[in-house]
């Protein structure tokens, strides 16, 4: 089994990787994943229960956290948006650079990509 760091790079990686290659979905699909492993450990060191496997849900739930700060919330919410029926999100939501700006607050010890 994989440390939460390694799988969180390697998260990072694919997204990026899947964006050069010209699959956005496929980004997105590993920012979220990426997300969840943070929400995940950042849970798991403040003892807050993981309900779920899933970075969808991991995300609902910190979203809607009393305590997690406004900014994040919104980071959260863009997480969860869904596609347009052409499979796009706003020009402005970039979901990898949302992944990274959640992770650097989560877990400011931590290195990414």
């Amino acid at each position: 089994m994989k440390d939460w760091q390694t799988e969180l790079q390697e998260e990072l990686q694919a997204a990026q990787q899947a964006r050069q290659r010209g699959n956005e979905g496929q980004a997105r699909v590993c920012a979220r994943r990426a997300a969840g492993v943070a929400l995940r450990e950042h849970f798991r060191r403040h003892g807050v229960e993981v309900r779920s496997p899933s970075a969808y849900e991991l995300l609902q739930q910190f979203a809607a956290l009393p305590q997690t700060p406004a900014a994040l919330q919104e980071t959260a919410r863009r997480l969860t948006m869904r596609v347009n029926e052409a499979f796009e999100l706003p020009p402005e939501v970039d979901l990898l650079q949302e992944t990274r700006l959640l992770c650097r607050a989560l877990l400011p010890d931590a290195s990414f990509v």
